[in-house]
């Protein structure tokens, strides 16, 4: 009788004719964990991004083909899973290319959301097809599975419309009494079909049960959480996507999955932990804080009035300083004007003047969204500084020029107890000797909140487009525009 060897995946293959394929796919297994690791490890630095990215790549091209290896998949498997991935292809292809950065993360979340529902769908399918066989144990960690999938599904796609600022999909925060109370009586729903399931199997009534508590609860677990959360939340989301995911690596008995899964699950919850350090919030707050649910008083009371700059007198002050601060938010990626800023910055230094860029953990919509953006435009990365970098030197900034940021450069944050926004670290871009911001409108930002800074005495407001404001200031700071009079 010939030996059964296990594979990764669980399966037992018969050692004299498949020894050769096990060992291939193990290896294929072994290093595409490897490139796992490596990707996560490389994309903690802007230097090595790019190779993180490929190593992933690499890693999950390996784990698909090692899995295209296994002796189970029968020649109509192989046809279901090519039209399955020419299905995929043909969804995913556009929303790499045609997706602005702008919108990446709504792209985001919708990814989690496919990820997530087809980790539930393959769980559910996976209890259909095995119960009443099924130990108390799998079944447990089968049905937990089944409902983090359901509510990072709902929970994703709610969030990718609240940034997306769908029409229909309210963006303040929708808070009502006993809110806390259901939302935990309904994961309680969740969790005794959960453990229904795990004493007895054969209770297939359970299943609806739990797919519809879990879907419910992603709702609800989004719609109290504000605009300014919502990063943190993509990333908890991709958390629990991840943890979904590692899960179903142990229904399936696949340690490929089990440390896919993992690996995913726990860098989402780290960056979690970063954004919610950088915002100077907490797990709780985040998901029961409803930010941004009260009107901050500042909107309804009179603040001060403005100070407008035209752009030769804007440019003839950026031309004049001895180091100017370039401080990218939202607005910049919207106009998608950071080109622009590189062409604006590089004509500045030809004026002798020192250029340096200030990044806020959160400025955009993503961690990373700005520093993503201006390398984009091969702005040189030295130039790029943390919060904790430039903070200590604004007093000696002469200049510093806001692009459509707003909350993380509101003073409202360090002294306003009033203010949602009290406490989170800001860019202290209000020291610095002048300040001029660059907006379309007096629009307050993500939010909501009214921005003490554009009533500042040192703030001058240049209002327009990121973008073509851009162009004006090169044109005034390069001296163009008088060329072109004389």
């Amino acid at each position: 009788m010939n030996a059964l060897l296990p594979m990764a995946s669980g399966v037992f293959v018969d050692a004299s004719t498949d020894t050769i394929r096990y060992l291939i796919i193990s290896l294929l297994y072994l290093v595409g964990a490897v490139g796992f690791v490596l990707s996560l490890k490389w994309m903690s630095d802007a230097k090595t991004a790019r190779k993180g990215i490929f190593a992933g790549e690499i890693g999950f091209v390996l784990a698909v083909i090692g899995t295209l290896m296994l002796p189970v998949i029968t020649t109509t498997g192989y046809l279901y899973i090519a039209v399955a991935m020419l299905i995929g292809a043909a969804i995913g292809v556009p929303l790499g290319l045609l997706v602005p950065m702008t919108a990446m993360p709504q792209r985001i979340a919708l990814s989690h959301a496919f990820g997530a529902l087809a980790a539930g769908l393959v769980g559910i399918a996976k209890y259909y097809d095995n119960q009443p066989d099924i130990g108390w144990f799998v079944m447990a960690v089968l049905g937990l599975e089944i409902v983090l999938g359901s509510l990072v599904f709902t929970g994703s796609l709610m969030a990718a419309g609240k940034l997306q600022e769908l029409k229909f999909l309210a963006q303040r925060p929708i808070v009502f009494p006993l809110q806390k109370t259901l939302n935990f009586a309904i994961l309680g729903v969740a969790v005794a079909g959960v453990v229904i399931l795990a004493i007895a199997p054969t209770q297939t009534w359970a299943i609806p049960m739990i797919i519809a508590a879990g879907l419910t609860f992603g709702v609800l677990l989004i719609i109290p959480i504000g605009g300014a959360d919502m990063p943190t939340v993509i990333a908890l989301l991709n958390a629990y996507a991840g943890i979904a995911a590692a899960l179903l690596g142990f229904v399936l008995s696949n340690n490929l999955l089990i440390v896919a899964g993992a690996l995913d699950g726990m860098s989402g919850l780290i960056l979690s932990i970063i954004m919610c350090r950088a915002m100077n919030r907490s797990f709780r707050n985040v998901l029961f804080g409803a930010f941004g649910a009260t009107e901050h008083a500042a909107r309804d009371q009179e603040m001060g009035s403005i100070r407008s700059a035209s752009f030769d007198e804007a440019g003839e002050i950026l031309k004049n300083a001895r180091l100017v601060v370039i401080v990218p938010g939202y607005g910049m990626a919207v106009a998608q004007a950071q080109h622009k800023v590189r062409e604006f910055a590089d004509t500045l230094e030809k004026e002798g003047v020192e250029v340096k860029y200030a990044i806020h953990p959160v400025a955009g919509r993503m961690p990373g969204h700005m520093n993503v953006l201006l390398a984009e435009a091969n702005v040189p990365y030295e130039q790029l500084l943390d919060m904790e970098e430039i903070n200590p030197e604004f007093p000696q900034v002469d200049v510093v020029l806001v692009l459509g940021a707003n909350d993380v450069v509101n003073p409202a944050a360090r002294h306003d107890k009033s203010s949602p926004i009290y406490g989170m670290p800001i860019l202290d871009v209000d020291k610095a000797a002048s300040v001029m911001v660059v907006k379309r409108s007096m629009r307050p930002g993500f939010a909501g909140v009214e921005n003490e800074l554009f009533f500042n005495e040192k703030t001058l407001m240049v209002f327009g487009d990121a973008k073509d404001v851009m162009g004006e200031l090169i044109t005034e700071v390069s001296g163009k525009r008088d060329s072109i009079n004389v």
